[in-house]
């Protein structure tokens, strides 16, 4: 019979406790974290907008990725439409009537595993003072230590629809759509 070294028994006790790795954090890179939304406008386009530039961290397991977390904020006034008229409207009495402070928040409740790289993210969405629950259909494009930064990386996509109607910025729907699709694109780093 071999002896047991030092490590066996170390990893025997781990395995018979139950022991797993705890979710390391991530913070999101602002200069590559994106979220695009749109919408359609009485039916002769699709409009589009984004938010950028914003912070958020990552609890992420990767043995476990139903163990992982997510929290983001960022002021709505950073909101981009590409046309300050349309900026002031968004911002006016008709849809957000923001305050410099305003946040819209997302702080994930639950995560389902349904693929080798793919989630549900289930999370509280917070926009216009009104929270309501969302699901990001998640893809993990990629993990692992970044070519330049030498450190831990990780790369998702997500997308998800909301009703403005939810949020009480539903003005002159149907005429525009009711119905927001929402495109996420976020890198994030190992936090030091």
């Amino acid at each position: 019979m071999k002896p047991i070294t030092a490590a066996t028994a170390l990893l025997i006790s781990a395995m018979a406790s139950g022991a797993t790795a705890a979710p390391e954090a991530y913070v999101l890179d602002a200069s590559h974290s994106q979220i695009v939304f749109s919408y359609e406008h009485l039916g002769y386009s699709t409009t589009w907008g984004m938010f950028s530039g914003f912070d958020g961290e990552i609890q992420f397991d990767q043995e476990d990725p139903a163990g992982s977390s997510v929290t983001v904020a960022f002021p709505v006034k950073t909101m981009l439409t590409g046309w300050e008229a349309r900026f002031n409207h968004f911002m006016g009495d008709d849809f957000f009537a923001a305050a410099d402070d305003e946040m819209v928040t997302f702080s994930s409740t639950g995560i389902e595993v349904t693929g080798e790289n793919t989630a549900l993210i289930t999370g509280d969405l917070t926009l216009n003072g009104v929270t309501k629950a969302v699901v990001l259909d998640t893809v993990l494009n990629q993990a692992g230590d970044h070519p330049r930064q030498q450190r831990p990386w990780a790369g998702f996509d997500a997308t998800t629809t909301i009703l403005r109607s939810d949020f009480e910025v539903g003005a002159f729907a149907p005429f525009v759509s009711d119905e927001v699709e929402v495109m996420i694109s976020i890198e994030a780093m190992a936090a030091e």
